[in-house]
């Protein structure tokens, strides 16, 4: 059953109207450049609004009532889209600038070769870019929040008060992050505790990231789905959340590194035709030393987030937003009002 809701900006719903329009707009403004392929800042800043919408139009699910057109399964079908060519982007810029500059001689003719297969495959991902922005179904999913927009509904559930229901919100993918068994890589179990192991050699690293790289992905996955959602409630919450919610972009990062050595290795051993055992040596070198510096980061913060008393601070944090007035948040907690 949907309602109408005031806007008020006390409520669910009149949170989860603020987010749709707020990342629907950030996106599609960024269109017209994208169509058009002269700035990769604008696809980039594109595929993240549409990623953001994503969050907030599952974030806020229990409050919205979205025509079909809108909802998470075709934006992400969007964003997937712009992706496949914003990830050839990345691949490209770190083998210009990352690696290119610090190869002998005898290793440019691969990475030249790498760059002109890119650039074939790039041909490609902006041609489905261009044809996805043109037509349904994405004309038809900027139609459909458009006129949501201009007319909202919302499910019964956005009547609450948000402080009331934000832990309910958050608690879910926190808990889907905490639990991932990714955090157990590179760790042993000792009467019940977990320890790391801190003293691995590159090989063992090597080793380890062959066997759970996957796994680490998925943890890194989870980590930006959990960083968006946190995002969508920031103001709701004091510096503690903030610094949780720096942790979690920290990880994000960290784990993007050891995944984009792994995408990069995978690609040139591709385009070259070599199997990703025989890569140019010195190249395969600096990206061992690459995910090497990247799992020391990891493991860093792979501790702080194995220790129960993080995981505990953590969860408590999330069930002490702050209240909202008719003028906005309390005011003692010195945030800005709406």
């Amino acid at each position: 059953m949907a309602v109408n809701t005031p806007l008020k900006q006390n409520t669910l719903s009149d949170w989860a109207y603020l987010a749709v329009e707020k990342h629907f707009h950030k996106s599609i403004k960024h269109e017209v450049d994208v169509i058009e392929d002269k700035d990769p800042e604008a696809l980039h800043q594109m595929r993240v609004g549409m990623r953001r919408l994503r969050t907030a139009v599952t974030g806020f699910a229990p409050a919205l009532d979205l025509p079909k057109e809108a909802q998470e399964k075709n934006i992400g079908k969007i964003a997937r889209t712009l992706g496949e060519l914003r990830d050839l982007d990345v691949l490209q810029e770190a083998l210009k600038n990352d690696y290119q500059p610090a190869l002998p001689k005898s290793e440019q003719a691969a990475i030249e070769t790498a760059l002109d297969y890119l650039t074939t495959q790039r041909q490609k991902a902006y041609k489905k870019v261009k044809s996805t922005l043109e037509k349904s179904p994405y004309q038809d999913f900027k139609q459909a929040v458009q006129s949501w927009l201009k007319n909202p509904t919302y499910r019964l559930m956005g009547q609450i008060p948000i402080v009331a229901v934000l832990p309910d919100l958050l608690l879910p993918q926190i808990s889907n992050l905490l639990l991932h068994p990714a955090w157990l890589v590179g760790t042993q179990s000792e009467a019940g505790e977990i320890y790391t192991l801190d003293e691995l050699s590159k090989k063992d690293i090597e080793k380890e990231l062959s066997i759970h790289g996957e796994n680490l992905h998925k943890l890194r996955k989870q980590t930006k789905r959990v960083r968006y959602q946190m995002e969508l409630f920031a103001d709701f919450y004091g510096s503690t959340y903030a610094a949780y919610l720096k942790d979690m972009k920290a990880v994000q990062e960290v784990l993007g590194q050891i995944q984009d050595s792994v995408v990069l290795a995978e690609f040139l051993a591709k385009a070259t035709g070599s199997g990703s055992n025989s890569l140019p040596p010195k190249f395969a070198k600096k990206l061992a030393q690459n995910r090497y510096e990247a799992w020391q980061k990891w493991q860093i913060l792979q501790k702080r987030y194995l220790n129960t008393s993080i995981r505990q601070s953590f969860r408590s944090e999330l069930l002490r937003p702050k209240t909202v007035t008719n003028n906005g948040f309390d005011s003692k907690n010195g945030v800005k009002s709406y």
